[in-house]
């Protein structure tokens, strides 16, 4: 019987392991923490974004953006749909094509995971680190690196994967947090924690817009998050690291136009002499998002409808659909989705995951350097690359 070892029980790691023992492989799965799937169980809020119906390599960043391709193709939105149901999970795909379990739970993805590794006769192993690979790959025919990234390190997040790739040769590639906040060059900021927004955010890379994403932004005493910032938080990290020059736009009203906006302003203010800038402008955005748009113009929140007029408003109105900030960092690992970087797929087979370095050495999952877009698109590939290291493994 041929003997597999895992290092890591997420999400690749797992479905490494269900696939090796449906072939009568024995397999020993080694997890540092307690507990398997920790990442599973708090991802998309305890929701769990599982994937994505509409996969393509166009949804991910890394050296070598073909490096997918089979992957998504060979275990793509189907193949896994099919997988799921052959475990007792049942899936809901929403409109605009992400994937969650119809339990809407994320535990019950982790609970099915194990469950059916563990009937199927997978050896689990938790608070168990493995410190010495080349050993370990003594002992066993093949071992598969699963451990993810530095993301999340309270979840269990290291570069134990990067270091045991550098013993058997592989070149890294510089790793960077994505999907995560970003810190603002901003004092004003401070004062509006707390305050949320549905809003437009342009990512611009040395004052060149390179990116725009609609959806909730959220101040803090750092600088933002939200969904919106996320999205573009993977140029703007990249761009960090390289120590190029990074600022954001926020535009708060995208359904306005400067002249629509400045116009509706003006009018209000014509109709009620005494009405002040701040109770015209509560009427559009939150209030401390309006306190943190008048401090930065310098207008008193008293300034009352026959002190406006059209300069004032145009003034208003442009800083409100274009607030830019200078961008002086992420917010770290430790409050990471992802990590960008990783394990070069240059020297990994595509469509095996195994190295090309080092014979029975297999890298799937967020060790190696894809990181997707927010979606359900990192999910989609460790599912992809724990389901290809095991046919190769198991010579299916």
């Amino acid at each position: 019987m041929k003997k597999v070892a895992i290092i890591g029980g997420g999400a690749s790691g797992l479905v490494c392991a269900i696939f090796c023992a449906k072939k009568d492989v024995h397999v020993d799965l080694f997890e540092q923490n307690s507990k398997c799937a920790k990442k599973i169980l708090v991802s998309g809020n305890g929701r769990c974004n599982i994937t994505n119906k509409n996969l393509s390599s166009n949804d991910y960043f890394c050296q070598n953006p073909s490096f997918v391709e089979f992957a998504l193709k060979e275990f793509g939105f189907d193949a896994f749909e099919r997988f799921c149901q052959s475990i007792g999970l049942l899936l809901d795909a929403k409109d605009d094509g992400r994937v969650y379990p119809l339990s809407n739970e994320a535990k019950s993805v982790a609970s099915l995971l194990l469950g059916h590794a563990k009937s199927l006769g997978v050896n689990i192993h938790t608070d168990t680190k493995i410190k010495d690979i080349k050993k370990l790959l003594g002992e066993y025919d093949s071992v598969v690196i699963a451990t993810g990234s530095e993301a999340a390190p309270h979840l269990g997040g290291n570069r134990d994967g990067l270091e045991f790739a550098e013993i058997f040769g592989h070149n890294i590639i510089p790793t960077y947090p994505s999907l995560v906040q970003l810190h603002l060059n901003s004092s004003v900021v401070k004062r509006m924690s707390g305050a949320k927004t549905e809003g437009e955010v342009s990512l611009l890379i040395n004052n060149k817009k390179e990116l725009t994403c609609k959806g909730d932004i959220l101040f803090s005493d750092y600088g933002v998050s939200g969904f919106a910032i996320l999205d573009i938080s993977q140029g703007a990290s990249v761009a960090l690291a390289e120590g190029i020059h990074v600022s954001i736009s926020i535009n708060l009203l995208p359904a306005f136009n400067a002249q629509k906006l400045s116009n509706h302003i003006n009018k209000m203010a014509e109709l009620d002499p005494k009405i002040t800038i701040f109770e015209i402008l509560i009427g559009l955005i939150p209030s401390k998002i309006v306190s943190g748009i008048l401090e930065e113009l310098d207008i008193l929140h008293s300034t009352c409808g026959n002190e406006i007029g059209i300069k004032l408003s145009k003034k208003v109105a442009n800083q409100m659909l274009n607030w830019r900030f200078d961008v002086s960092d992420t917010h770290g690992f430790r409050h990471a989705e992802v990590a960008g970087g990783g394990v070069d797929t240059a020297d990994i087979n595509p469509k095996t995951f195994e190295s090309l370095k080092q014979k029975n050495i297999y890298f799937c999952g967020e060790v190696l350097d894809v990181v997707g877009r927010r979606g359900g698109y990192n999910f989609a590939f460790a599912w992809a690359s724990g389901y290809l290291a095991a046919k190769h493994i198991t010579g299916d």
